[in-house]
């Protein structure tokens, strides 16, 4: 039994490549992108968090509850 052989198409040669890629495709990097940009630019008004001396004696209470 022969095996077919498969004969390529030819396609004529353009001067240009056409991609198209669906919205979400060039959307999604730009916006993680200025959300990445917003995080470096804000760091300069980073503060110490302040703790709360009510969570802190529960969170306190919680682990003598926990150890016994």
């Amino acid at each position: 039994m022969p095996a077919r052989t498969h004969t390529p198409t030819i396609h004529p040669a353009t001067g240009s490549v056409e991609v198209r890629l669906p919205w979400w495709a060039v959307a999604l990097p730009a916006i993680a992108f200025a959300a990445l940009l917003l995080l470096i630019m804000g760091s300069g008004e980073a503060h110490a968090a302040t703790a709360d001396p009510a969570i802190s004696r529960l969170l306190a209470r919680i682990m003598a509850l926990v150890t016994g």
